[in-house]
């Protein structure tokens, strides 16, 4: 028989420059977080997942090294990465393995420990993710890959900087708010049209931030979660679609369709429409990533993502809001630990404990989280019930 399956805690650590821990300490304090509110012994831990993208750190096989300082031997572990979407597809498979009647209680931890590179190394690394031998070594970096979509949905929709400034202005208002996020300062409509451009159209504060950070998220079958929590988040749906890594075999530059394919089979799963979502966690790691969610996700049509943002609809007393949190944009952007922040987000509104930010009434929430330029793309739906 096949089990439901609950998220039945989240947690994270602060997003920062430079955490000074290693990675297992980073990763501990992450599970620490999430364990607390339900008193859980890791020996009932049945499997954990350990979520990354390589090369940002020396050790190797860092699964093993986690799960050993994390106490769960000899439970079970492996090491996935979808790039900068590692945390949701590490989700997605414990889902799975636990709706397989396989495990009852699973743990996925994402992290990353940028901090020892320096920028443009980190740069170097982050475009190898795109195709290294028609691709990366012709300068295809992260902002490149982006500006190329702004690009062309400024040619085809006529969406502005102004825009995108917004985005970052709204974002930044609720990292503000957000005592874990790195980035904590409100900017205005002025400073963010007046940065410096990084790579056209996109400025200094169109970009996220590279830092530390890791997130956990416990996951239950529904008998096992009953024991553990009055407050379970159930998975409704889950989405997940690859695009082709060389952007210029795609049918698109003005939306990802990864992100699409994904939506359309989330939302299939939960029964549900672009106007039930409540509330909504999207990867922005650049301002323009958020404007393409809104169209790819059903929130807006295509083309008219811009005018969400004119109108508000996205913050937390809108129609439809968005990174109530500060998102990427705010928060940072530490790869594999970016998933699982965004979970314990929406897991946090519905059940009513974002104070302040708390999106009224919020029953359905998702998550959409974004491997590469549109690559990979997980979209996740929860729910109270």
């Amino acid at each position: 028989m096949k089990k439901e399956v609950a998220v039945i805690a989240a947690g994270q650590t602060p997003f920062i420059r430079s955490c000074g821990m290693s990675i297992r300490e980073l990763c501990f304090e992450a599970y620490k977080d999430a364990a607390k509110s339900i008193n859980i012994d890791p020996k009932d831990v049945d499997a954990s997942i350990i979520a990354s993208a390589p090369e940002y750190d020396k050790q190797r096989t860092p699964a093993a090294l986690v799960s050993e300082y994390l106490g769960f031997p000899p439970s079970p572990t492996f090491y996935l990465e979808t790039v900068c979407s590692s945390g949701t597809t590490g989700i997605r498979v414990g889902y799975a393995l636990i709706k397989s009647g396989l495990h009852d209680i699973v743990v996925m931890v994402g992290f990353q420990k940028m901090s020892e590179l320096d920028s443009r190394t980190a740069a170097q690394v982050m475009g190898r993710g795109d195709d290294t031998i028609f691709s990366s070594p012709f300068g295809t970096t992260m902002p490149g890959g982006h500006a190329l979509y702004a690009q062309a949905h400024m040619d085809a929709y006529g969406t502005t900087e102004e825009q995108l400034a917004k985005i970052r202005v709204k974002n930044s208002f609720y990292g503000s708010q957000n005592e874990l996020a790195n980035y904590k300062k409100r900017l205005d409509l002025e400073a963010c049209l007046n940065a410096d451009m990084v790579c056209t159209p996109l400025k200094k504060f169109d970009c996220c931030a590279n830092c530390d950070g890791a997130s956990a998220v416990i996951l239950a079958s529904a008998d096992v979660a009953k024991k553990y929590t009055d407050k379970p988040i159930w998975i409704q749906g889950v989405g997940m679609a690859t695009s082709e890594l060389n952007w210029s075999s795609r049918a698109s530059l003005t939306n990802f369709d990864s992100v699409r394919n994904a939506a359309k089979a989330a939302y299939e799963m939960a029964g549900v429409g672009p106007e039930d979502i409540n509330v909504a966690e999207v990867h922005d790691c650049f301002t323009v990533s958020e404007i393409l969610a809104y169209e790819d996700l059903g929130f807006a049509k295509t083309g008219e993502g811009g005018k969400l943002i004119d109108e508000e609809a996205t913050y937390h007393t809108g129609r439809i809001p968005v990174n109530v949190d500060g998102g990427l944009l705010s928060k940072g952007h530490p790869i594999g630990g970016t998933g699982g922040s965004q979970v314990r987000t929406i897991v946090k509104q519905l059940r009513g404990e974002c104070g302040e930010t708390q999106v009224e009434n919020a029953k359905i929430g998702l998550v959409h989280n974004v491997g590469g330029v549109g690559t990979y793309a997980n979209v996740i739906i929860f729910g109270r019930e």
